[in-house]
């Protein structure tokens, strides 16, 4: 995969341009703040040298409305920024992740089988976190803070240049470590995403495993990974933290050594009757003005060095090829009969070591196709390419005659059904997960497949019947039920094709005798291929594929493939001594 960096102008166009207009009010309201927040040292000033020293109590009363109403205005435009852009930025996160988890969703098959799932959830939920700092009060702090810094050098140099040079040299020094100091935290803050991405896709599996784990007595083991993960992660937040410590350690040091100078030279101006008592502490004040920006800047440059290498990690994944390749999937179906041909297709996941090669058969629109052979054979790479999970290296698969790589991936698979020997259950209600595919159906419609799957045979027993909760992977509920309500799932989606991987493996034998007829229903009418490891199920399947080593070893029915006495023979001979 590409690496990405994400460039300043970037982010201007894409994220600060769209958000123009508020960030101008944030602007404003800032610039407001600041110029409220300078009355004070401007009238320390005149509060020290003409009002005390002529001790005009009337100058002193207007002296404090000024400076009581320049603090109430900074309070209040400071309300205003966190509420106006806080909000937008947490706005501006939430469709980041929106569009994330959509590009994920986009991705092929194999991308998933390579990443682990907590990975993901960390890309989506917290590469974009630092965005708030982008369109949030930081970057308006940020451009806030120059603007008060300036204004404050300005007063600085009316005040008396020569003290002002001399702070400047320090603050010069400071920025110069600043900048190569964030230089450096970049990579460190993309490497501490990458760690905890890891680390959250271990922990995911942990938690989704944990039967495994305590059947096996590894809860010592699997401590001790995700240990090691957040050693890892202690390690890069260790090595930002040093150099975020060296940055504020050289503002304490540089700037302090400012204040040092600062008050031995204006106590010599002082003493010298060339600077006053008002002025020296007006220039202070106006240097702290000067100061506190650059080093809470240092502070905001850190926070939006963070949101630059979260987003550096959110361009790999914007920038990753999706599954559907658009130019030249151009082709919508609208209805189809379901004839399927496979002409010398091959296949391979790695370079160089093919998984099919020069397959070649036919599945009439209504037939059964069952795939036999030893695991490793391809019969499951077969099913996904089926089902576009997969596309073929050479070859061609068509649909109803059409070359299935140039058919739009949404307009083919509303006509396909799947179900998998270890299905998946989404966390809710029986209802929710067997409504998944068609959300709109009626109630008739509902039921209609809740009883084809005999799905009602057990939630008639439960007290709150399909609106049963089943816990997160259907936990809360047998294998057997698990697989009666992905069938139910399948047959509400009333798909043209129907994958069944032993769609029965996981049911009792009385379970499974009502699972076969309500199957045979489904089936009807409709292209199928069934994945089949017990083959006294695939007995009236119309065409039977004997897959050895990613080729066609026989074809047949059954009874044919008996009276050959070969490979499928053998296989069935084996498992009826069984």
């Amino acid at each position: 995969m590409k690496k990405n960096k994400v460039s300043l102008s970037q982010v201007f166009k894409t994220i600060i341009w769209p958000r123009r207009k508020l960030i101008l009010v944030g602007l404003i309201l800032i610039i407001i703040s600041r110029l409220a927040s300078l009355i004070l040292p401007y009238e320390s000033k005149i509060l020290v040298d003409d009002v005390i020293a002529n001790k005009d109590l009337v100058k002193l009363q207007s002296l404090l409305w000024i400076v009581g109403g320049s603090i109430l205005i900074n309070a209040i435009t400071s309300f205003l920024l966190t509420k106006i852009l806080s909000v937008e930025a947490q706005n501006l996160i939430s469709r980041l992740r929106v569009q994330v988890q959509r590009k994920i969703l986009s991705l092929p098959i194999s991308y998933f089988d390579n990443t682990k799932s907590g990975a993901l959830v960390s890309r989506i939920m917290t590469d974009v976190e630092g965005v708030r700092n982008l369109i949030g009060t930081g970057l308006v702090q940020l451009i806030g803070g120059t603007i008060t810094s300036v204004i404050a050098l300005v007063m600085l140099i009316k005040i008396n240049a020569l003290m002002t040079l001399y702070v400047l040299v320090p603050v010069g020094i400071f920025a110069f470590v600043a900048l190569k100091a964030f230089a450096y935290i970049r990579p460190i803050f993309k490497t501490r995403g990458v760690i905890n991405a890891e680390v959250t896709g271990r922990l995911t599996e942990t938690l989704n495993g944990v039967r495994i784990i305590k059947a096996f007595n590894a809860e010592e083991q699997e401590s001790k990974t995700f240990e090691r993960g957040v050693d890892r992660l202690f390690e890069n937040i260790k090595t930002s933290l040093t150099a975020t410590s060296i940055i504020t350690s050289s503002a304490t040091f540089l700037l302090g050594l400012a204040s040092v100078g600062i008050m031995g030279i204006g106590g010599y101006l002082m003493i010298d009757k060339q600077m006053t008592t008002g002025e020296f502490l007006s220039f202070n004040l106006f240097l702290g003005f000067l100061i506190f920006p650059i080093v809470q800047m240092s502070n905001i440059g850190s926070q939006l060095t963070e949101a630059f290498a979260g987003l550096d990690r959110t361009e790999e994944i914007m920038n990753t090829a999706p599954e559907e390749d658009t130019a030249k999937r151009t082709v919508v179906l609208k209805d189809i009969k379901g004839d399927i041909k496979f002409d010398k297709v091959s296949f391979a996941y790695q370079e160089g070591k093919e998984v099919l090669n020069n397959v070649s058969f036919n599945a009439s629109a209504g037939t059964v196709t069952a795939l036999v052979g030893t695991s490793g054979s391809g019969k499951t790479t077969i099913a996904g390419l089926v089902a576009t999970f997969l596309n073929p290296e050479s070859g061609l698969i068509t649909i109803d005659g059409i070359d299935l790589t140039t058919v739009t991936l949404g307009s083919y698979r509303q006509h396909l059904g799947v179900v998998l020997q270890d299905d998946f259950l989404f966390e809710g209600t029986i209802r929710e997960n067997i409504l998944f595919p068609r959300p709109n159906s009626t109630e008739e419609q509902l039921q209609k497949a809740v009883k084809a799957a005999y799905v009602n045979e057990f939630t008639d027993r439960f007290e709150t019947g399909l609106d049963t909760l089943i816990g997160e992977r259907g936990v809360k509920l047998s294998g057997g039920q698990r697989q009666r309500i992905a069938i139910a799932r399948a047959i509400l989606a009333d798909p043209k094709l129907i994958i069944l991987d032993e769609a029965t493996s996981n049911l009792d034998t009385q379970s499974e005798a009502m699972i076969q007829q309500s199957l045979a229903e489904l089936m009807k009418g409709r292209t199928t291929f069934v994945i089949a490891h017990r083959l006294s199920t695939i007995r009236q399947a119309n065409q039977i594929l004997v897959i050895e080593n990613g080729q066609i070893a026989e074809q047949g029915n059954h009874h044919e493939l008996i009276e050959k006495k070969g490979r499928y023979y053998e296989l069935h001979t084996y498992q009826a001594r069984i």
